[in-house]
């Protein structure tokens, strides 16, 4: 129960069949507003590969992947974690140019997820990925294409607030940036979690950039896999969401590893076996593109513009009886 983030004075302000039409209106403006602005065409994408391939997302190195046999195969699939590499590959193969790139609908299972307010064992998400050239493999590039995402998500609050006006929870008009360094000098007493709900809270809005390597105290400010993300050009879209009275983030992405950052990276975490694998060969060999690209949590985004206190009350998954009960209590509706 200690991830069951409990509302004060929690009130619906749509029944449960307004939700179920507002998530559509939700995803479909979304998801209409981010492929025009970073001109991203929809492609299909895969719910299991096979592991030998290395393209499943490792996420933070600890999680366990579903996996399963296929008789006909003889051999194990895994459930996608999330569409990390197999976005790079599908550009290539695609035959995608500079400047464009694709989004998909990825579906998994995180087994070792804890569920709560914010987390389910079930992950939907827009996976997205764009071609960039070496000229703008950049800070600026990436703050860019952020500003971007965000005016998105300004535009589908807007969207929902002309059929449903009681979704009046302000947003910032802007998003700020810091690096995680800055905020760990910021705040050096508090945790990662605590420096990111005091930034949030105070901005409304931030991306906090730079994420997987050590900072000055030693410690990273959170995990990242070290072969998709290069921890120099990526970070998290996270804002402050005063019906939780927490920062919720709503987006990883970053610009990815190139050849001698992920030479780098896996030499600082003692993976360089992976370097045998046929993605990571490919990419040291330089035949995939250089892109930026992330995942943008489809519940996440309905659950903060509806204004929702739990993601079980956007998307049917499987929840503790305990949980369950405590919804109950506190008017949360989970579906």
């Amino acid at each position: 129960m200690q991830k069951l983030v409990q509302p004060i004075n929690y009130e619906q302000k749509l029944s449960l069949m307004d939700t179920e039409i507002a998530i559509k209106l939700t995803k479909d403006t979304f998801e209409r507003e981010l492929a025009k602005a970073l001109h991203l065409t929809r492609v299909s994408a895969p719910l299991f590969i096979l592991p030998q391939t290395g393209l499943n997302d490792d996420l933070n190195g600890v999680e366990r992947p579903v996996a399963f046999d296929i008789q006909d195969l003889g051999q194990d699939a895994q459930v996608v974690q999330s569409l990390a590499k197999w976005k790079r590959l599908a550009l290539k193969n695609y035959g995608f140019v500079a400047n464009t790139g694709l989004y998909t609908d990825m579906n998994a299972i995180r087994r070792d997820e804890e569920v709560g307010s914010l987390h389910s064992l079930y992950v939907d998400q827009w996976d997205w990925e764009m071609i960039i050239t070496p000229e703008t493999r950049t800070v600026d590039n990436l703050q860019s294409v952020v500003k971007k995402i965000w005016q998105a998500y300004l535009n589908t609050k807007a969207a929902l607030v002309q059929q449903y006006p009681q979704l009046n929870m302000e947003l910032a008009k802007e998003i700020s940036f810091i690096t995680s360094q800055e905020l760990e000098d910021m705040y050096p007493n508090k945790t990662p979690r605590e420096r990111e709900d005091a930034i949030a809270k105070e901005k409304g809005a931030i991306f906090i950039m730079q994420i997987g390597d050590k900072l000055a105290s030693g410690v990273p400010h959170d995990l990242r896999a070290p072969d998709y993300d290069d921890w120099s050009l990526n970070g998290d879209i996270i804002i402050w969401y005063p019906v939780l009275d927490r920062a919720v983030e709503l987006s990883s992405m970053g610009i990815r590893v190139n050849a001698q950052s992920l030479e780098k990276q896996l030499a600082l975490l003692g993976l360089e076996e992976r370097k045998e694998k046929p993605f990571h060969k490919m990419l040291l060999n330089g035949e995939l593109p250089l892109t930026l690209g992330g995942g943008i949590g489809q519940s996440r985004i309905c659950m903060t513009l509806l204004e929702k206190a739990h993601v079980g009350e956007v998307q049917a998954s499987i929840w503790p009886q305990q949980m369950i009960d405590e919804c109950e209590k506190l008017s949360i509706v989970l579906l």
